[in-house]
């Protein structure tokens, strides 16, 4: 019996190693049965000095990190290579160049282990982290069907969740994505990249009502945020004509009301898709949903509408390999292998 088959008896353990790589982090995870074992995250700080992700940089610090960290998940999880049922990697969507990275790694594993490939859409990774579970303390995943808010450097989506594998994108941004917003406000108010934390750090001192900014008036459930950015350089071009210390003397203040300006957009539509679809499960996933913020007004919004509110831990809410692991889990479950002439894509949706 060879390898692959002996994976696919039954009531055998179902170990799997997920790899991703889509933008600057390079991780590897091992999930045993839904359980995660081990969830190594390498980063990169060498963007930083340029305000933003350097796709060449990023890929070539891929090259270096993706076999000690795959090891390391390995060696954490207390397993031996041999146990390992099959390899998960982000196909996409991402920086090509990285995916290229965690995508060949991924085949060559898999290849020379004669265990199954399995790829996973990143997205579909960030709404299944809310099924990870622990081997210590509550596993409370939400009840399908239930609606996710996936926001994220790249994304922001309403998502209606029905089972593990059937998801449906009922709105998502048109141009530009919630946590881009947040980042690009940001460097024009000259805070570090990435800017989202320290906006968030810095509105908690701040008077969210202190300015106003453009919000869009796009039909549906979909979203835009190039407004509010273009909104938001205006107004400090128009203030710094007037005082040089302008954005230094109102620092706090302007991330509280960019933050409280684009949460509330976030929200309107939020609820909105919840009374459309009746659905009171929420979720909230991606980078994004790390912002206090954001986890706060979604908990005052519960309370008043009377939804069964679930978000992460903070770990599993950034690009990590544990929300690829565990996709993967339920892929292996529905059999759902792929090839090894697989290609990652840049861009793709849900």
């Amino acid at each position: 019996m060879n390898r692959l088959e002996l994976h696919g008896k039954k009531n055998a353990s179902i170990t799997i190693l997920g790899i991703e790589s889509s933008c600057d982090d390079t991780s590897a995870a091992v999930i045993r049965d839904g359980v995660i074992l081990s969830n190594v995250i390498a980063g990169q700080k060498v963007h930083e000095e340029y305000g933003g992700v350097v796709p060449e940089l990023a890929s070539r610090a891929h090259q270096q990190n993706i076999i000690p960290v795959v090891d390391r998940a390995i060696v954490r999880a207390g397993i031996s290579r041999n146990e390992i049922s099959a390899v998960a990697f982000t196909r996409g969507p991402g920086l090509l160049g990285s995916l290229l990275v965690g995508t060949s790694f991924a085949k060559g594993f898999a290849l020379a282990a004669g265990i199954p490939l399995i790829e996973v859409n990143h997205l579909q990774g960030h709404v299944l982290a809310l099924f990870i579970k622990e081997k210590t303390g509550e596993y409370k995943p939400p009840e399908f069907p239930f609606l996710c808010l996936l926001v994220s450097g790249g994304n922001s989506q309403i998502i209606l969740v029905r089972d593990y594998l059937k998801m449906e994108v009922i709105g998502q941004t048109i141009d530009d994505a919630a946590g881009e917003a947040f980042d690009k406000c940001a460097k024009v108010m000259g805070l570090p990249y990435p800017g989202g934390p320290h906006v968030d750090r810095l509105a908690k001192e701040g008077d969210p009502l202190r300015f106003t900014f453009s919000k869009p008036r796009i039909p549906g459930l979909d979203y835009s945020f190039s407004g509010l950015k273009t909104s938001f350089l205006y107004f400090l071009r128009d203030n710094l004509k007037e005082n040089p210390e302008f954005i230094r003397e109102n620092l706090n203040d302007l991330c509280a009301s960019l933050q409280f300006t684009i949460i509330d957009i976030l929200l309107n539509k939020l609820k909105k898709a919840a009374k459309q679809t009746g659905v009171s499960e929420i979720t909230v996933a991606g980078g994004v949903s790390a912002n206090s913020g954001l986890r706060r007004a979604l908990q005052e919004n519960a309370k008043r509408f009377h939804w069964h509110l679930i978000i992460p831990k903070f770990e599993y809410t950034m690009d990590n390999a544990a929300m690829i692991a565990i996709t993967g889990y339920y892929k292996y479950l529905n059999k759902e292998f792929t090839t090894q002439d697989a290609v990652p894509f840049a861009r793709t949706e849900l």
